[in-house]
């Protein structure tokens, strides 16, 4: 895996779960806080709530890249006997919970185009025993993606990326909004033949252009290994160019604000309940567990620091 895609996949699951990893934690039953763009007709009523992305940066040579939009759509996962909807389920002595996952939506289209986002509402049942399933549904999403570019001078275009949800929503309870949002909604755009302008320090030719372009709901960042203009990451996060993965992380723990050393540390003093409501409320959070508990002395001394580069020293 490439270092964007490691960077993009860490915006895509932030705030995915939070410490302590279970559902009982409020923060874990208010949830995808970041990058949302709802349905319109929400939106229309709570102003907080955007329905439509727009990204704009600057790109230097031959207007031409490829642009990948980025969402998680939520499923909604329930236990059921003979077709009756539980919150709770034990099988074999495995307990099932009712729970909200997410599956990754991904479209792809050149510099230039639009596309429509169209995915039909679906289920899945997963049979686990007689009459006991798990069965997860997900509602329909629709919307579209636009993209464009406009010479501002030669050799230089401003790009632009617009995400609409435009799926048809009745309601105000914000939890059956999300149903229907493109969550941790991001873009990247990598380009042909050309290379971005950083807007974060742009250079003094490019900084007017830079300031005029706008942003709402995402900022583009410079992608990829330093010095590499190649790519750009229109995330909801705020991050510096060429974000990069500490190498010392042991893996991905959906909460970039804290300290990995502090996270692993506090799954390793969960009581053995806790681990227990930590290992069945998610897949990816039975992972984190699993992962933690399997680090070795010296992984877990390497999360104490690092030092990468030596400032001056003023006496």
């Amino acid at each position: 895996m490439d270092s964007v895609r490691r960077i993009a996949d860490a915006v895509l699951y932030e705030g995915y779960v939070l410490w302590p990893y279970r559902r009982s934690a409020l923060k874990n039953q208010r949830r995808w806080t970041f990058g949302g763009v709802y349905p319109a007709a929400h939106a229309a009523r709570h102003a907080d709530d955007r329905c439509e992305l727009r990204a704009e940066c600057l790109l230097e040579g031959a207007p031409e890249a490829r642009v990948a939009i980025r969402f998680l759509h939520v499923v909604h996962r329930r236990p059921t006997r003979a077709g009756k909807p539980l919150d709770e389920l034990r099988v074999g002595g495995e307990r099932h919970l009712a729970w909200d996952e997410a599956v990754e939506r991904e479209f792809e289209l050149d510099l230039g185009g639009s596309c429509d986002i169209d995915v039909p509402a679906g289920i899945e049942c997963e049979s686990l025993a007689g009459e006991d399933a798990i069965v997860r549904s997900w509602a329909p999403l629709w919307g579209t993606v636009r993209t464009g570019a406009i010479e501002l001078s030669p050799g230089v275009h401003r790009v632009s990326v617009r995400v609409r949800n435009d799926t048809p929503f009745e309601g105000e309870d914000r939890e059956a909004a999300l149903l229907q949002t493109f969550c941790s909604t991001h873009a990247v755009l990598r380009a042909s033949d050309g290379a971005f302008v950083s807007l974060t320090d742009p250079p003094p030719e490019h900084a007017r252009a830079a300031a005029g372009c706008v942003n709402e709901g995402v900022w583009p960042v410079l992608a990829g290994d330093p010095g590499d203009r190649s790519t750009v990451l229109a995330s909801p996060i705020i991050l510096e160019d060429h974000p990069q993965i500490a190498p010392e992380s042991p893996g991905d723990l959906f909460d970039g604000g804290e300290i990995d050393q502090m996270l692993v540390l506090n799954i390793l003093s969960l009581t053995e309940e806790e681990r227990r409501d930590m290992r069945d409320a998610d897949p990816r959070t039975r992972a984190i567990l699993e992962r933690t508990e399997a680090l070795s002395p010296e992984e877990l001394m390497r999360l104490h620091g690092a030092i990468r580069e030596f400032g001056m020293v003023r006496r």
